[in-house]
């Protein structure tokens, strides 16, 4: 039998990469994002015991990174900013001033759906981030706690607005 020490660093390793995305999604800075990573580390420790496997250890995982996450802004939930790194943004490396127009495009787009995205409520920001993550419906489901079709419908209804903010503002260039 795996003592608990073992199995809380065999779950850490596995799914360091995922807590700290998950950090990097609800904290603007560096030192705020070690601090939920941390608040994350405690709440797995303190939880291990009460997990009982009825759904996957990544749910699992998800859920108390998302709900961490959430709860250590505390009342600043609606100033909590989504931060999506993408490399798009880095025109450091354009070459020709086609490529620069392009990447300049590229990176509006991207800035205008930072700003979109930073705008969701504090529910729509959790299901966002998900997804970004690549979870699927169902697993989406299980962190927020509500049904794979009300995620469904609800993961829609922010595509079809970002969608259609996206181009309005494509209009008025």
């Amino acid at each position: 039998m795996i003592n608990k020490e073992d199995q809380f660093k065999s779950i850490i390793d596995e799914n360091s990469d995922r807590i700290h995305r998950i950090c990097r999604y609800y904290a603007p800075n560096d030192e705020e994002q070690k601090d939920i990573y941390q608040e994350i580390l405690i709440n797995v420790w303190k939880s291990l015991d009460k997990f009982r496997g009825e759904s996957a250890l990544n749910t699992w995982i998800y859920r108390i990174a998302v709900n961490t996450s959430l709860s250590y802004s505390g009342k600043a939930y609606k100033r909590m900013k989504l931060n999506v790194d993408i490399e798009t943004q880095n025109l450091s490396s354009v070459v020709n001033d086609e490529d620069f127009e392009l990447k300049l495009k590229e990176e509006n787009q991207i800035n205008l759906l930072q700003t979109e995205l930073n705008q969701l409520s504090v529910i729509d920001k959790a299901l966002i981030s998900l997804l970004l993550e690549g979870l699927s419906m169902r697993e989406i489901a299980d962190v927020i706690g509500i049904t794979e079709p009300n995620a469904k419908v609800k993961i829609h209804r922010i595509k079809e607005t970002l969608k259609s903010k996206l181009k309005g503002e494509n209009h008025e260039e």
